[in-house]
């Protein structure tokens, strides 16, 4: 009996990530420690820091790399709630735990303590014109770049269309480079998203990205039509319905 119940227990316990990445929730996630070797969360009051245990694990091995490489700390923001879900304001996705955003800030600028709750963005580009600001996109952050998006479990990488085309004059032959996907806003920050983890049958993979590193036609609309995120913060309404198990 003790066993049947313990064997239970572990059972209930299995962390899943359920539904789509816009359109999920987290099951038995883990909390992202605040700090720790190679990396700050910033923002924390958001509650936002938790993740499948993929993630965290993800999360925690690319700071050790960074810092093996000579990089100054991370910076992380939002992950997921402690159950997924959708958030009021500012991401549709960030749902199952499988998402992070990383900035490209990093503590060689310092966020100060007063600033811990909403800290000043760090922009590398200019929204505007698309133009790359002088400085800002360095060896550093290719390197950051690089590192985040080799290892095998992770599916794409959303970037400033802008960012993309930096990183194709650089480093256009990287067989990483074509996991990095153009998308609207993040000047200041990258977006990883992890493929969905063992033990979750109820995740809802994306599909697979085009071959190639997506330096070509695709990236050049993007640049071309310039999109842009409104400056104020997005609050989302009548977002589509949950799966059943999501519920309560």
């Amino acid at each position: 009996m003790l066993i049947a119940t313990l064997l239970l227990l572990g059972a209930t316990a299995q962390p899943e990530a359920i539904g789509g990445y816009a359109g999920g929730c987290l099951k038995n996630g883990m909390a992202l420690p605040l700090s720790g070797p190679g990396y700050q969360v910033i923002r924390s009051k958001r509650l936002r820091y938790y993740g499948h245990p993929d993630l965290i694990d993800y999360l925690k091995g690319l700071a050790s790399r960074t810092r093996m490489a000579g990089l100054p700390d991370l910076y992380i923001a939002d992950l997921a709630m402690s159950r997924g879900g959708p958030f009021r304001s500012g991401h549709r996705s960030h749902q199952t735990g499988l998402d992070a955003d990383i900035w490209f800030r990093m503590a060689n600028q310092p966020i100060q303590r007063w600033e811990q709750d909403a800290p000043k963005e760090w922009a590398l580009i200019d929204e505007p014109s698309y133009r790359v600001l002088p400085g800002r996109f360095g060896p550093q952050q290719l390197t950051l770049l690089r590192l985040a998006a080799q290892p095998a479990e992770v599916t794409r990488i959303f970037i400033n269309p802008a960012l993309k085309a930096e990183v194709c004059k650089r480093s256009p032959d990287e067989p990483w480079v074509g996991k990095l996907r153009p998308w609207v806003g993040h000047f200041s920050h990258f977006h990883v998203r992890l493929r969905c983890p063992a033990g979750s049958p109820d995740c809802q993979p994306q599909a697979p990205i085009p071959p190639g590193n997506g330096c070509g036609a695709e990236l050049a609309s993007w640049l071309k039509d310039k999109p842009q995120l409104p400056r104020v913060s997005v609050t989302y309404r009548n977002l589509p319905p949950l799966p059943r198990r999501c519920e309560g």
